[in-house]
């Protein structure tokens, strides 16, 4: 039987204040990933033409900067369990608009990375980790879901709003002006917001010694976590899964052009991913009420797996390539809304983001590593072995989901509820 802790919570917690700090999570989250992660594949053409590089090394940066950010979880979520996310978000926003500064001033591949890792790492401060972590300690069982959809659905949008933005700016500015501008933007609205809002909850305040969770309770919700068995199948899945998405993600365009498609069609088709990222997660939010995250995620990613197994038969047609992008792209931001539920469910709050952190180091670098290995599988096994190697990552990941479900009837895990 898994053992449940959870700081006590305040029912009253996650009123005016609470949405208050979800609003501007949702704003800082959106600005985070559009200026610190989408704009790259913008500028990645002007970039490699100015310092004389190659795509493929200027594209090896971003990796970095990803690799960074995954070293980086679980120092921040221990940090995040001790201390709360205020001053953690404030100084990551800081430091990253100095960093959008320094990178519109880099002149050698060499300065890029030095960057580029210093941006992976202040994400780790600034994007959905801390913030999923802030939004767990104010909201209780009931409204929680909520309060991640409203900052996931908002997110979701990012690359849609940045993406044409970058464009537009570079286009007018330079990349070095475009993300000059975009360092403003940053600045401006993500630094006063993360100082100025981020709080811990009352409960968390006014709660007395004798109930105050303290290292000693933490440890104990990390080692029930590192101790269960379906912890480790939950980031087994999530890890399959990561790989599978970030390598579609990457390589899909490259895909439909290579099926006769012109190279407009498979921009634009590929683009649907990141608004049915945002439909995945309303789907998700929707069906919990009548069954178990760990059962819908698991339908989810089987459809996934599904369309992923079609495309060779049907993506050489319009339709069918539209028809299979939405199949796959119903899961694709589906386990940034799943994972927070799932922990604080199964575990308690007290450890959340230590447990997190834990929980996304492993996630992250799959889904960092797995283009640049599928793409070294391209040469040799051709679009078919990399869809089936996709396939049957999705399958695995929905067997797995759907194994963390009936670990949780089986083993007597039970729901938190507020006390």
């Amino acid at each position: 039987m898994t053992t449940s802790t959870m700081a006590p919570a305040d029912p009253t917690v996650g009123g005016r204040r609470g949405w208050r700090i979800v609003a501007a999570l949702a704003i800082t989250s959106t600005i985070g990933y559009g200026t610190l992660y989408y704009t790259y594949a913008v500028l990645l053409g002007p970039m490699a033409a100015s310092l004389g590089a190659s795509t493929t090394a200027v594209t090896g940066a971003l990796t970095a900067s990803v690799l960074a950010g995954a070293l980086m979880a679980i120092p921040v979520g221990r940090w995040l369990d001790r201390h709360g996310g205020r001053a953690l978000m404030t100084v990551g926003s800081i430091t990253a608009t100095a960093l959008l500064i320094a990178w519109s001033q880099v002149q050698t591949v060499g300065q890029l990375y030095a960057v580029m890792i210093g941006i992976g790492i202040t994400g780790a401060m600034v994007l959905y980790e801390p913030a999923f972590a802030v939004i767990v300690s104010w909201f209780t069982t009931d409204r929680r879901p909520t309060a991640l959809l409203v900052v996931t659905v908002v997110a979701g949008f990012a690359s849609t709003i940045f993406m044409p933005l970058t464009g537009l700016l570079s286009g007018q500015l330079g990349w070095r002006g475009a993300l000059l501008t975009l360092a403003a933007v940053h600045g401006v609205v993500t630094m006063p917001l993360h100082a100025l809002t981020i709080r811990k909850p009352p409960h968390a305040r006014t709660r007395s010694p004798a109930t105050r969770p303290d290292h000693t309770l933490r440890c104990i919700a990390v080692r029930a976590a590192n101790r269960d068995p379906r912890f480790w199948i939950l980031a087994a899945a999530l890890i399959a899964h990561g790989a599978a998405t970030s390598t579609i993600g990457v390589h899909l365009v490259s895909y439909l052009i290579s099926r006769g498609h012109p190279a407009t069609f498979a921009a634009t088709v590929a683009g649907l991913l990141g608004v049915l990222s945002v439909t995945g997660r309303l789907v998700l939010t929707g069906a919990r009420r009548r069954l178990p995250v760990t059962t819908i995620v698991a339908i989810v990613f089987a459809i996934q797996a599904a369309a992923v197994l079609a495309m060779p038969l049907t993506a050489a047609s319009r339709v069918g390539a539209i028809i299979t992008v939405i199949g796959f792209g119903l899961g694709f931001g589906i386990a940034s809304l799943a994972t927070p539920a799932l922990l604080a469910d199964r575990y308690g709050t007290t450890a959340y983001a230590t447990i997190a952190g834990r929980l996304a180091a492993p996630v992250t670098t799959a889904k960092a590593t797995a283009p640049l290995l599928a793409a070294t599988l391209l040469p040799h096994g051709g679009w078919h072995l990399l869809l089936a190697a996709v396939t049957t990552a999705c399958l695995l990941a929905a067997v797995g989901m759907r194994a963390v479900g009936e670990g949780r009837s089986g083993s007597g895990g039970h729901r938190n509820q507020p006390v």
